[in-house]
């Protein structure tokens, strides 16, 4: 499994040379290709790409909007995210069901319910080529089915909004916003997960001095033992 983080800017006003582009990853395994998400700084951008599917987290902008003009192959996303995805000119649309394993090219993607948005309800996706399993969760406060989720996994992939400071409140009765990176490691931790990678980067990660924050990630992963990367945009990964 290659993973290529084609953007890894959140939902911010801030952008540099390494976080230029909003979120979006690209899984691919023998020469076949699904992208993950496709925020609003794509819109126009799509129509090159080469692959065999794109899926959707949820519908917010940061995530679905750069497919507001189309897109060049099948979308896959939850009832929910169609539901506020209407405008959206797709022309394949296939629902992907929460917790039904779903092969695309050559593959397996299954859907885990996450709190974010009360809005835009959110998933993210646990993914296994061959004998390798990542979870991708770029929004996130809680996985409802952590075990289920992350049990097994050789790679989180998670939120990058905040590393220690709670961004985390409350709508009516739901939990809303980001849990920091910290409490990610330690998701990690208790179910033996060995990595994570960060992405979908806040506001600290991208204007700050990347020496600094780089150390400071990795001691809040050492301290829990883990090992942790922070992603940026044209990373590449390849998992055996």
């Amino acid at each position: 499994m290659k993973l290529t983080f084609l953007g890894t800017r959140g939902n911010i006003e801030a952008r540099t040379r390494r976080h230029r582009m909003h979120s979006s990853l690209q899984v691919s395994y023998y020469g076949q290709g699904v992208i993950i998400d496709c925020g609003e700084d794509w819109l126009g951008e799509v129509g090159d790409w080469r692959v065999q599917a794109i899926l959707v987290t949820h519908a917010h902008p940061d995530h679905a909007f750069g497919l507001k003009s189309g897109a060049p192959c099948p979308v896959y996303a939850t009832g929910d995210s169609w539901d506020r995805m209407e405008n959206l000119e797709i022309e394949e649309r296939r629902v992907i069901n929460s917790r039904k394993p779903t092969e695309i090219a050559g593959m397996t993607f299954e859907a885990f319910p996450v709190d974010h948005s009360t809005l835009a309800p959110a998933v993210g996706y646990r993914v296994t080529a061959g004998r390798v399993t990542i979870f991708y969760a770029p929004d996130v406060v809680w996985i409802r089915d952590r075990e289920g989720a992350l049990s097994g996994a050789r790679l989180y992939v998670g939120d990058g909004a905040t590393l220690t400071r709670s961004m985390v409140r409350k709508s009516d009765d739901a939990l809303i916003g980001h849990t920091p990176v910290r409490t990610q490691l330690t998701w990690c931790q208790k179910l033996d997960v060995p990595t994570m990678i960060v992405t979908h980067c806040g506001s600290e990660i991208v204007e700050g001095d990347e020496r600094t924050l780089g150390a400071k990630v990795r001691e809040l992963a050492r301290e829990r033992g883990v090992e942790v990367e922070i992603a940026h945009d044209g990373l590449e990964v390849v998992l055996r």
